[in-house]
């Protein structure tokens, strides 16, 4: 596919994807929801950690809200329905870890794209908007389930209900991201955590991103013996035998992702 909503760079394992509509603030219309769906769903296939950023001041604002006639005639189930669940997907079942860099405001389904991924970290000058009640809409593109799992039924509702902003420090203080830095710093931090991850034990990744994500939906005795399955093939990776000969010759291991 030819991108026009969004760009993508690959390097040294990492595909970094950038929503590339700066001057609507990286909204999300329906060409670029298909286009964010099929990068996602291919650097899985190749790369070793994907990223998600935004161009200009902002992450992403969230359904592109811009054009009226749409809006007015816009049959919401079936856009979630057939837009928004395949992006959303496409990001929770790539192989290999998401990172959304926040660079700036995520707000509505913009938000809740970057707290879907698998490692949000963000820009001290950047916020999480649940904007959806002031427009008369609940939240959607999966807030209602990430929302109350990283903050808790509370702070979930309120951000909800009140639709306030929620400063990137704040949001690290109540589980919803990983991590909030300084703005001059921001680039190089979310650079060299992707960077890590492109270097690491990227099939010890998979396993631990499929394992994290089974276990909302497992017993304790189911989660047990996926942890069993998994841990057995990661012990017939090449990785694993790299990690343990750089333990005992005491020097960094050199992982191929294989």
């Amino acid at each position: 596919m030819e991108y026009q909503t969004i760009t993508r760079h690959d390097q040294d394992g990492m595909a970094v994807i950038t929503l590339n509509r700066p001057d609507v603030m990286n909204a999300l219309n329906t060409q670029m929801r298909a286009e964010l769906t099929d990068a996602v769903g291919d650097a899985g296939k190749t790369a070793r950690v994907v990223v998600l950023t935004g161009a200009g001041r902002a992450f992403c604002s969230g359904q592109d809200l811009g054009d009226r006639s749409s809006v007015s005639n816009m049959n919401l189930e079936r856009t979630l329905r057939d837009e928004y669940i395949p992006m959303l997907m496409a990001v929770v079942d790539c192989p290999v870890p998401v990172i959304a860099a926040v660079n700036g405001t995520a707000a509505g389904a913009g938000a809740n794209l970057a707290l879907i991924c698998d490692i949000t970290i963000a820009a001290d000058s950047s916020s999480f908007i649940q904007a959806f009640a002031r427009i008369g809409l609940i939240p959607d593109a999966g807030g209602t389930w990430v929302l109350p799992r990283s903050m808790g039924a509370q702070r979930a509702m309120g951000a909800a209900l009140f639709a306030d902003k929620i400063p990137a420090r704040q949001a690290a203080e109540w589980g919803m991201i990983w991590e909030a830095v300084p703005d001059a710093e921001f680039d190089a931090t979310w650079r060299a955590r992707a960077a890590y991850l492109a270097a690491g034990p990227t099939e010890a990744f998979k396993r631990i991103k499929r394992v994290m994500q089974a276990s909302a939906g497992n017993t304790l005795e189911e989660q047990l013996l996926l942890e069993g399955q998994l841990q057995g093939q990661c012990g017939h990776s090449r990785d694993f035998q790299e990690g343990v000969l750089a333990f005992l010759e005491k020097r960094p291991a050199r992982f191929e992702g294989r």
